[in-house]
């Protein structure tokens, strides 16, 4: 499942991005009851991007930003405790990891669904069912 963490380059101390990157897969992990699943953990994927602040913008304005963005099956972040627990914990973790300069209201996070059978892993395309049973034999 890909994370991309992409921010501002300096909203956090340089080399806090990877630690930011582990704990909000880990938070993930947590949230949907598969902390400690290695399996799982293997799983998860993604990119860091540090982008120039005169490249990042809110309100149409250059500013400092943070978008946390997950690209899961659509079965992922589907219960609304899920969605407002990982959302609040997300942010808390960029704000901490920010040492609380970074605004709450500048960092966004979004959950990107794939459709169903469209889910692709060395060369195959695998349903939620699929993804389902190889959750559940891990």
């Amino acid at each position: 499942m890909p994370l991309t963490l992409t921010l501002t380059k300096g909203v956090l101390p340089e080399g806090q991005e990877k630690v930011a990157f582990s704990r909000l897969s880990d938070a993930m992990l947590k949230w949907h009851g598969m902390a400690g699943n290695e399996a799982m953990k293997r799983n998860i994927v993604g990119s860091i991007h540090l982008v120039p602040k005169e490249h990042t913008y809110s309100g149409s304005q250059e500013a400092s930003v943070v978008f946390v963005e997950w690209k899961v099956p659509s079965f992922a972040f589907a219960s609304r405790e899920v969605q407002v627990g990982y959302v609040e914990e997300a942010t808390d973790i960029i704000h901490e990891l920010s040492l609380a300069q970074h605004p709450r209201e500048r960092i966004w996070v979004n959950v990107v669904h794939a459709v169903d059978g469209a889910w692709g892993i060395a060369g195959m395309a695998l349903t939620n069912a699929q993804l389902g049973a190889g959750v559940a034999a891990a």
